[in-house]
C-alpha cells in the first residue's frame, strides 16, 4: 500500500471550487449541507458565489477548504471504491488540511470539524492586531539557513520559521518589523526570492499562543477517534495515531511549524509513490515532485479528477 491522501491548507481557495462535484454528485452536495447546517449559515453560497474576498477570510476559508476535501473524497469514496482504511498508508494536510485528514480518516465528523476551522480561524484571526504581524516566503534557501536568518531577524520581537515548504521554500512569520528585515538578510544570504505574503496575519508563531489556548478548549470538548490510516503530523514530521495525542499536537500546531518537507520525505521512505492531493488546487502536487524524486503527486478537485485517481491508487497498489 503505497498511496498517501493529503489535504490543501490555507491559499488554495478559489470562488466556485467544488461546485462541479456538487452539481454531479449528490454525496458531494451532501457534505456542503453538513458544513452549512453545523456553522448555521449558507457557507456553500460563499463558496460558490464569493465574493472573493469574503471568501478569503480566514474563519470562512478554513472550514470551506475542508469542506471541498471532503465533498471530494466522499465522491472517491461513492464513484471509484476508494477507501482510506485499505487505500491509504498515511494521510496528511498543510495546516488546517491536518482536519480535513483527520475528518477524512474518521477521527473527527464533518460537523465538528468544521466548527473547530471556524473557532480556528477566528481565533487565529484575533490573536494579533491586522498589520501587526505578518509572513514573508523566503525562496532559495534551504531551512536551516532559513532559521538562521529568522534567529538574525528577530532581535527581540519574534521571527520564526513558520512552514518548511520544500524546494527551497520556506515561509517566516512573525512582528512585521522582524519579518521586514528577514526579507533583507535573506536578500543578502543569496535568496532568489524574498518576499511578504498577503495573509491577515502571523500564523504558526508564538504570537499565535491566544489561538492555541482557544483550539486546547475547543479540541477537550470534541471527540476523536483513531483515524483509518495513521497521520504524519504537521509538527513531527512522523505518524501519530492516538487520539489524545492527535488532540495536543493539533494545539502545539497553531504555534508550531509546519514541516511539510520533511512530512513528504518521510512517507516517500516508507514507500509512498502516490500522493493524492484531496481538494482544492494543485499546490501539495507540485511539491511533492520538488521533495521526493519518483513520486507523483495527483490533483483531485473535480468531476474529471476521479479517473485519474482511481488509477493512480492502482499503480500504488501495482508496485
Amino acid at each position: 500500500m503505497t498511496a498517501a491522501f493529503t489535504f490543501p491548507g490555507q491559499g488554495s481557495q478559489t470562488v466556485g471550487m467544488g461546485k462541479a462535484l456538487a452539481d454531479a454528485f449528490p454525496v458531494a452536495r451532501a457534505v456542503f449541507d453538513e458544513v452549512d447546517s453545523a456553522l448555521g449559515e449558507k457557507l456553500s453560497a460563499t463558496i460558490w458565489e464569493g465574493p472573493a474576498e469574503t471568501l478569503q477570510l480566514t474563519e470562512n476559508a478554513q472550514p470551506a477548504l475542508m469542506a471541498v476535501s471532503l465533498a471530494t473524497l466522499r465522491v472517491l469514496e461513492a464513484e471509484a471504491g476508494v477507501s482510506v482504511a485499505r487505500d491509504a498508508a498515511f494521510v496528511a494536510g498543510h495546516s488546517l488540511g491536518e482536519y480535513s485528514a483527520l475528518a477524512a480518516a474518521g477521527s473527527f465528523t464533518v460537523s465538528d470539524t468544521a466548527r473547530l476551522l471556524r473557532t480556528r480561524g477566528l481565533a487565529m484571526q484575533k490573536a494579533v492586531p491586522v498589520g501587526a504581524g505578518a509572513m514573508a516566503a523566503l525562496l532559495g534557501l534551504d531551512y536551516e539557513a532559513a532559521v538562521a536568518v529568522a534567529q538574525e531577524a528577530a532581535q527581540n520581537e519574534v521571527c520564526q520559521a513558520a512552514n518548511d515548504n520544500g524546494g527551497g521554500q520556506v515561509v517566516v512569520s512573525g512582528d512585521k518589523a522582524a519579518v521586514e528585515r528577514a526579507i533583507e538578510i535573506a536578500k543578502s544570504k543569496g535568496a532568489k526570492r524574498a518576499m511578504l505574503l498577503p495573509v491577515s496575519a502571523p500564523f504558526h508563531c508564538r504570537l499565535m499562543q491566544p489561538a492555541a489556548d482557544a483550539m486546547a478548549k475547543a479540541l477537550a470538548e470534541v471527540t476523536i477517534k483513531a483515524p483509518a490510516a495513521p497521520l504524519v503530523s504537521n509538527v513531527l514530521a512522523a505518524p501519530i495515531t492516538d487520539p489524545d495525542e492527535i488532540r495536543r499536537r493539533l494545539v502545539e500546531q497553531v504555534t508550531g511549524t509546519v514541516r511539510w518537507r520533511e512530512s513528504v520525505a518521510y512517507m516517500a521512505g516508507q514507500g509512498v509513490t502516490r500522493f493524492l492531493e484531496i481538494g482544492a488546487g494543485k499546490v501539495l502536487s507540485g511539491l511533492v515532485k520538488r521533495i521526493a524524486e519518483g513520486a507523483v503527486g495527483v490533483s483531485v478537485g473535480g468531476p474529471n479528477d476521479i479517473t485519474a485517481a482511481k488509477d493512480a491508487i492502482a499503480a500504488a497498489h501495482s508496485t
